[in-house]
């Protein structure tokens, strides 16, 4: 018996260990992508078989987290890193797109569907949660115009260009222009911490500037979106159809309200479990809020009425909303993948008709020279010089994670109207939206990435916290401030 352990010690010595590092990693991943396919098989059967629509849903997550990391690992020196979402997004085009694959990754959908929406209350319960008081009050006014100028005329520019180029009625030229004049908080947050970690503009608050008037932009475009959305389902004369929709955003807004200041008592400060009652209870409200106003016929309010929830229980939470917010952050590392991989299945590519693509991109290119050049004029009077206001326009390119959370959300609404000729309007709007994530997407981030050394100038010294402006220069603002938004985009990297 004395003998086992110096057998034992001599076997350990002879074999090799388990695999470690990169090998150990992918083992597990596979692993795990295995298990996660055999529970649903022996749940459902033939629904997970090829041709099943769970076992579409299940391919397309994994192919869509795959393919984001493959984006991921493309870097350059210098360069912010590609977005993933840019991986998630071509994996549901290939899914799609190449033979005998589409037959086997079949996907109703009902569930495509489902499945988008729910992302969607994710993202804009992460936008409401996402927004500062405290920034509110600080923000100087050329923060406001850099959030409502550009997006406001870019989504005008779009909808005249897209009335006449590519024959959509006027309402719908409007749904397609603010859906195109949202900037991107995947691409711009990454890119400006980098910029702001390494001092470029950090004298003159350039990368917060950026970063919280991208979230204000992004709420504009929202909101003009469901308004123009709801008028565009409505029947009636059109002064019913405004109407309805100025109904829509005052309903969105009060109810929002209302659950808002509901859900900062409730569940009270002396409850078990406190973080995950809060989360459950602003969860569950924002998708109901979205599913429950399309039931209605008041599509427009739900979106609304997410954000302003959102935002008022995380204002009465104050610094207790950082841990729901990454219970929110971690649903959305779920859907993430599956809204950009769904947003890539719905395009075939060869039912795209060509001048629709070209019309289209034709007028996204223009749409974005007017908000380009719109911009470098509403930071003029601002206290930057020329190199700065190049940078700042230059930085208003890229759109990505809104285009693909309200992109599809005028086709999945045709498709239960059943109208041919608004499912048409709907897959221009979402053909349209895929092209801005891929042509703006990847050119913003080495856009960035390569501009900010060479228009920005670089500040060495550690920036105090409270800082007092020049006369003419914009607010520095202090880096707590955007902390939470920044955290909550950079996290997941949107």
């Amino acid at each position: 018996m004395a003998r086992l352990p110096s057998c034992c010690s001599k076997v350990k010595e002879s074999c090799p260990g388990p695999p470690r590092g990169l090998l150990a990693s992918i083992i597990t991943k596979v692993t795990m992508a295995a298990v996660l396919f055999g529970v649903v098989w022996s749940i459902t059967e033939k629904e997970c078989l090829p041709g099943g629509n769970l076992f579409g849903i299940v391919v397309l997550f994994i192919c869509a987290i795959y393919g984001g990391k493959l984006v991921g690992l493309i870097q350059f020196p210098t360069l912010p890193p590609f977005p993933p979402l840019l991986g998630m997004l071509l994996a549901g085009l290939v899914l799609r797109n190449v033979p005998y694959i589409t037959d086997a990754v079949y996907i109703d959908q009902r569930w495509s569907a489902a499945l988008r929406n729910i992302a969607l209350a994710i993202i804009l319960t992460r936008a409401g949660l996402g927004l500062d008081g405290s920034a509110l009050k600080k923000l100087k006014a050329v923060c406001l115009r850099v959030a409502v100028g550009p997006c406001t005329l870019e989504a005008c520019t779009v909808a005249i260009v897209s009335h006449f180029l590519m024959d959509l009625p006027w309402i719908w030229g409007f749904v397609l222009g603010f859906v195109l004049s949202a900037v991107s908080p995947a691409v711009v947050v990454p890119s400006m911490l980098l910029l702001q970690k390494d001092g470029y503009g950090v004298e003159k608050g350039i990368p917060t500037l950026l970063m919280a008037a991208g979230s204000f932009d992004d709420i504009l475009a929202i909101t003009g979106f469901t308004t123009c959305l709801g008028m565009a389902f409505s029947t009636g004369s059109t002064w019913f159809n405004l109407g309805k929709g100025i109904l829509e955003v005052v309903g969105g807004m009060v109810a929002g309200t209302i659950l808002g200041f509901f859900i900062q008592f409730f569940p009270s400060e002396d409850q078990e479990n406190l973080v995950l009652k809060r989360s459950f209870m602003l969860l569950g409200m924002s998708v109901f809020a979205v599913f429950a106003s399309h039931v209605a016929g008041f599509s427009g309010a739900g979106g609304l009425c997410t954000l302003v929830m959102a935002f008022l229980a995380g204002l009465g939470w104050g610094q207790s909303k950082a841990p729901v917010a990454a219970v929110v952050g971690m649903f959305w590392d779920i859907f993430q993948p599956l809204l950009f991989g769904l947003i890539g299945a719905e395009i075939t590519i060869s039912t795209l008709n060509p001048s629709t693509v070209g019309l289209g991109i034709a007028a996204l290119v223009i749409g974005l020279v007017v908000r380009v050049l719109f911009t470098y004029c509403m930071v003029l009077f601002a206290g930057f010089n020329v190199k700065e206001k190049v940078f700042i326009a230059l930085a208003w390119l890229p759109k990505a994670t809104v285009q693909a959370a309200i992109g599809s959300k005028a086709l999945d609404m045709a498709r239960d109207v059943g109208d041919p000729v608004l499912e048409k309007y709907g897959m221009d709007v979402l053909t349209v939206a895929v092209l801005a994530i891929l042509v703006t997407a990847p050119i913003g981030a080495l856009g960035i990435g390569l501009a900010g050394p060479r228009l920005l100038e670089k500040y060495n010294e550690t920036i105090p916290m409270e800082n007092t402006p020049a006369e003419g220069k914009p607010e520095n603002i202090s880096d707590s401030v955007f902390m939470t938004e920044a955290s909550l985009t950079l996290e997941s990297k949107l």
